[in-house]
């Protein structure tokens, strides 16, 4: 019997074929290689995300959240001030109106100033609450000229409520501290909630 016979039971195996690479598995490469991607398995894109990670965010940020809901407020408290100062602009009407029967010329111009100057406070209230609301609802998908635009709209409501508030403590009524200082803690929120981390993340975020 000879050792190179197939059929000899006491020779040595015969040879086999080095086996191919599976379907959809990496093949090996020479020592110190990585293996490169297999044929099926796509390699995933990383989407973009915040700051330190990959992993896009889904809902919106408390902070954010927060911010939303006192500029809901801060439009309803706006929409009352628009309608007080009509109703203002139309009790000095009336003024203006019956200060004409009686003759009293100057009573009546004061009355027409006060009514005009009221008509243009409630217009600035309206105008105020309407972008007051727009802000809060685009919060959902608005970009950096939102975001830039809350920052801008917060720290003017802030300066303006540090204004107020100053006054009110002068005044030393604390009746008169209470509503500024609610109204510079809202500015606050507004103004900061689109800077930190998570609110730049936020209306960073890539939109399909």
């Amino acid at each position: 019997m000879s050792y190179g016979d197939p059929n000899n039971p006491y020779g040595q195996p015969p040879q086999q074929p080095p086996a191919a690479p599976g379907y959809g598995y990496p093949q090996q490469g020479p020592p110190g290689v990585p293996p490169q991607q297999g044929y099926g398995y796509p390699q995933q894109p990383a989407y973009p995300g915040y700051p330190g990670g990959n992993v896009m965010q889904q809902s919106m940020p408390g902070l954010l959240m927060t911010a939303r809901v006192f500029l809901f407020l801060i439009s309803a408290v706006q929409i009352l001030g628009a309608i007080g100062f009509l109703y203002g602009a139309a009790v000095a009407n009336d003024v203006s109106d019956s200060a004409d029967e009686f003759g009293f010329t100057s009573t009546s111009d004061f009355g027409d100033a006060a009514a005009g100057l009221f008509v243009v406070f409630a217009l600035i209230a309206a105008a105020l609450a309407a972008l007051s609301i727009t802000l809060g609802v685009k919060f959902s998908r608005g970009g950096q000229g939102i975001r830039i635009t809350t920052v801008v709209y917060g720290a003017l409501g802030g300066i303006l409520g540090l204004i107020y508030l100053f006054v009110g403590i002068d005044s030393g009524f604390a009746s008169a501290v209470i509503f500024p200082l609610i109204w510079v803690v809202f500015a606050v929120i507004i103004t900061i909630a689109p800077v930190v981390p998570s609110g730049t993340a936020w209306f960073a975020r890539p939109r399909y």
